[in-house]
């Protein structure tokens, strides 16, 4: 076999993957591909009728009239309105907590006490983790059962004064060696969280006030950062029985779709070796070196073993702290994405391969975990078209001239061109024929289990970047309350319209019977996968009544700790052997 028909980890060619890539992305060349890898299919509209092309990007045009203009709809986004003051301060009080993952004591605590304020019954510890809920609120026959998405963990390093568009970290740890900056909202999940219950609670008081039958389930979702939460409690069964799932993400345009994500494996390695003086380096199992062995080493992955759909990265998140000690343990936690979990299975093996090879080089053994594992995203055609029926009929963010000189000054610090905030409802536009790969999420394993709808908000202006100090300067800013007061309304606007319209329901129903007629989903998480938990402060166990630890999980954790000894170096020499000296 020549070079250009090696066969990749799907039996795809080299010929076939230049193909799929180029012009001939057709349904007669994709097919064929497709077929060999049932989870990247289901994600693909030819899963809807193999016989015919994908919606054509260029010609097609969506249905106009799915949004239906009610009394129930008027009165949730009425609702939004009058409340606008109370969604934006829970927006606010989760922007200033900047809780990490796993740890959002506050955050979760703030999100569900919005929404027993407003009528929904709460119960905590989802799937086993703490900062986790589901909050219920019921009328009339329940029927039928949405759901919400509600999110609130920040990320490290990202910490940024609100509305400041130069950098200027509001948390700076001074450290003459090595400061660091505080935990920041770079992916705005406190506007995600406020705008989804400010949506939920609306939607609540429009079904009481317009006698609407149905229920609505808000998921209180830890740790999404890490891909842990939705996982593990997807898993866990905890999103059985929705009819449907509604959801959105802070972006940098309005619009929706129904394309994929990538599939993900999150894995942490553990290098355990001897300690020793950095002046008296020999006889050292040097796990420092150990790191930093694997991350040369699958650097060497991406021109061989990476295919465009792939992406991998990694953080050190332990080692050396003092460059005349060594560390008896080194750490490095590494994301393998690729388009479906066959596949990025086999990337995650090369890694792991490359961890054992590092291990080997250095004398040092090495440990590793799941510590999570998501599957690629399933589109829901109809659900985005009553989505993007809902945006155009309510309309686009209205952003100030002072959003808009702000949302450029932030454009300019990052070089990018400046354009304001976007201002107008995207197209709604068929996904690519042809998928090269991208970001991913936990929502992903709920859309294996009921038709997911997700759209975005200009939360931030196009050009910068998200998980950035540029996305965290918007969060608790007057565009970011703009966009975040826009997002509640298109998702309470679509709500009403699946509980009032039960034949768009059944549409999406149909299409997502059709996507998985092929493919059975079966959690990525190891059947003795352990939960990465935080022992939560005795205040919140009391407030959430929780008890410690959950069941099922060990407390204390097992130790990793380095019980390694010196290599051996050979026999001495001693100085009989060594040549005289001239």
């Amino acid at each position: 076999m020549c070079e250009t028909d090696h066969l990749d980890s799907s039996g795809m060619s080299r010929r076939d993957m230049l193909g799929l890539l180029g012009a001939a992305g057709t349904a007669a060349a994709v097919t064929p591909i497709l077929t060999a890898d049932p989870a990247m299919a289901a994600a693909s509209d030819l899963a809807l009728d193999p016989r015919t092309q994908p919606a054509d990007p260029v010609n097609y045009a969506p249905p106009s009239d799915l949004a239906v203009d009610s009394q129930a709809k008027d009165a949730a986004l009425a609702w939004i309105d009058r409340r606008a003051d109370a969604v934006i301060g829970l927006n606010d009080r989760i922007w200033e907590f900047a809780e990490p993952s796993l740890a959002e004591w506050n955050s979760s605590w703030a999100q569900a006490q919005f929404l027993a304020a407003n009528g929904f019954t709460i119960e905590w510890g989802s799937g086993g983790m703490p900062t986790a809920f589901v909050a219920t609120f019921s009328h009339g026959t329940g029927k039928p059962v949405v759901g919400f998405s509600g999110e609130y963990d920040a990320l490290p390093g990202l910490s940024q004064e609100k509305g400041n568009p130069k950098h200027s970290p509001l948390v700076y740890n001074h450290d003459p060696y090595a400061p660091t900056y505080g935990y920041g909202h770079g992916c705005g999940h406190n506007a995600l969280g406020a705008a989804a219950a400010g949506a939920a609670a609306a939607t609540a008081a429009a079904m009481k006030a317009r006698g609407l039958d149905g229920t609505l389930k808000f998921f209180g979702s830890t740790a999404e950062e890490q891909l842990v939460g939705k996982s593990v409690a997807v898993k866990a069964g905890v999103y059985k029985g929705l009819d449907a799932f509604v959801d959105w993400h802070p972006s940098t345009r309005n619009g929706t779709g129904w394309g994929s994500g990538n599939a993900m494996y999150s894995v942490a390695f553990h290098f355990l070796g001897t300690d020793g003086h950095g002046g008296s380096p020999l006889a050292t199992r040097s796990t420092q070196d150990a790191v930093t062995a694997m991350s040369t080493l699958t650097e060497y992955l991406r021109e061989s073993y990476q295919a465009p759909t792939s992406r991998m990265h990694y953080a050190i998140r332990q080692t050396g702290q003092a460059p005349n000690v060594f560390p008896t343990l080194s750490s490095i936690w590494y994301y393998a994405r690729e388009g479906s979990p066959a596949r990025a299975r086999i990337l995650m093996d090369r890694i792991i391969q490359c961890a054992e090879a590092a291990a080997m080089a250095t004398g040092t053994r090495m440990e590793h975990r799941i510590v999570g594992a998501v599957w690629n995203k399933l589109g829901n055609k109809r659900g985005a078209e009553l989505m993007h029926a809902n945006m155009s009929q309510i309309g686009a963010p209205k952003f100030s001239a002072a959003d808009q000189k702000f949302g450029k000054a932030l454009q300019r610090s990052n070089g990018a061109e400046e354009t304001g905030f976007a201002d107008e409802i995207s197209p709604l536009t068929p996904p690519a024929p042809v998928f090269t790969g991208g970001g991913s999420t936990d929502v992903a394993d709920i859309s294996w289990q009921v038709p997911t709808i997700q759209m975005g908000a200009a939360h931030q202006p196009g050009g910068t970047k998200n998980h950035s100090w540029h996305h965290t300067a918007t969060g608790a800013a007057h565009p970011g309350h703009v966009a975040m007061l826009m997002a509640a309304k298109y998702l309470a606007g679509t709500t009403v319209d699946l509980l009032t319209q039960p034949k768009v329901v059944g549409e999406m129903k149909d299409e997502f019977e059709r996507r998985t007629a092929k493919i059975k989903w079966k959690s990525m998480l190891p059947g003795d996968y352990e939960l990465p938990l935080y022992e939560p402060p005795r205040w919140f166990l009391e407030r959430t009544g929780q008890k410690w630890p959950p069941k099922g999980v060990q407390w204390p954790p097992r130790r990793v700790v380095s019980t390694e000894t010196a290599p051996d170096l050979g026999p001495d020499l001693p100085p009989s052997n060594l040549p005289p000296l001239e």
